[in-house]
């Protein structure tokens, strides 16, 4: 079983900037692409940014400039710096392991982590 654990999210300004982790544990031989989706309160969810692990990387055309994915292979860990940040990037902020190929062969789709609580303030 693999498991998610998200952290960095918090309230803060508009204009203001945070960083969310997300690390993955388990027995994890290897994951393709890990990435962030945010949900806004009325909305569905959407995904912000992914990574493959060759360093690919892919953005919502509303965080383009503002928002950096990175990603630690070697930790299964991944990172989104977001500066700028705009009221409306306010959300519940969900990390994702997308093809999750475990030690013992077995190979799951996707995982999600709880969710991380942004706020910006304007």
């Amino acid at each position: 079983q693999v498991q998610l654990v998200e952290s960095g999210g918090g309230l803060v300004q508009a204009g203001g900037s945070l960083r969310l982790s997300c690390a993955a544990s388990g027995s994890i031989f290897s994951i393709n692409a890990m990435g962030w989706y945010r949900q806004a309160p009325g909305k569905q969810r959407e995904m912000v940014a992914a990574i493959t692990s060759g360093g690919s990387t892919n953005y919502a055309d509303s965080v383009k400039g503002r928002f950096t994915i990175s990603r630690d292979n070697a930790k299964n860990t991944v990172y989104l710096q977001m500066n700028s940040l705009k009221p409306e990037d306010t959300a519940v902020y969900y990390c994702n392991a997308g093809g999750v190929l475990a030690r013992s062969g077995i190979w799951t789709k996707d995982y999600w982590g709880q969710g991380t609580q942004v706020t910006v303030s304007s």
